[in-house]
């Protein structure tokens, strides 16, 4: 389980975030590196130029967070992602991409990735986003998620299954879920739903946790998967 503050590593572990740098141009890992560097919360621990020597690396580097390029030589940042999120304790992923409309970032939030980043963001909202990741939270909002969904779903074929994890749900716990799979803040769901935003809280939780999902984005994903929520046409 991951930090709660951001202040150090996943499970309120003391000490800096740990981040591996994974991109096949040698200049952008130096200046992430630089960036993060200069960072009194944040230590480089590793850097890798494709996803193959990512995973070599990180099966013998402790990290929490890894900025993850999508498009690289050997092996690509998607099935990175995936292969890395198959591993017990594996660290948060943070992917870059050229466009926020990438097809290939949802793949990546789809294979396990907690948010990506536009390779053109400033360094200190790169800052900001590894530590929001660390602390257990999505780069990307729900909506965006749900626009990406919506975009891609007839290329990336989902299925008309129902996911049998959703029987582990209460009807509340659904349909907060339903409602978080469409983009709403806990305020609005507390509105649509006549209860208080604590308790939506309180019921999003157990979701997660029923489920084994890292955030709100993986929980969009998951709505979708399972047949709980459609693509809008």
């Amino acid at each position: 389980m991951t930090g709660a503050n951001g202040t150090g590593g996943p499970g309120g572990s003391s000490g800096p975030i740990r981040v591996v740098v994974v991109d096949d141009q040698p200049l952008i890992r130096a200046g992430f590196a630089m960036v993060l560097a200069a960072q009194d919360d944040i230590e480089v621990v590793g850097e890798a130029e494709n996803g193959a020597d990512a995973l070599a690396l990180l099966a013998h580097t402790r990290a929490d967070v890894v900025i993850m390029d999508i498009r690289m030589p050997v092996m690509d940042g998607v099935e990175a992602t995936r292969r890395l999120g198959e591993r017990p304790g594996s660290p948060r992923v943070l992917v870059l991409t050229t466009f926020d409309t990438d097809e290939d970032a949802f793949a990546a939030l789809q294979a396990g990735a907690s948010g990506f980043l536009l390779k053109n963001t400033p360094p200190e909202e790169v800052v900001a986003a590894i530590r929001v990741v660390s602390a257990g939270e999505s780069v990307v909002s729900p909506r965006v998620t749900r626009q990406l969904l919506d975009r891609f779903a007839g290329k990336l074929a989902p299925t008309d299954r129902t996911d049998e994890r959703l029987e582990q749900l209460t009807l509340r716990e659904r349909e907060v879920l339903g409602l978080v799979a469409e983009g709403l803040s806990n305020g609005e769901i507390a509105a649509a739903l006549f209860i208080a935003e604590a308790t939506v809280k309180t019921h999003f939780g157990k979701v997660l946790t029923k489920l084994d999902l890292r955030d709100r984005v993986q929980a969009v994903i998951f709505a979708y998967d399972s047949g709980l929520v459609r693509p809008r046409s």
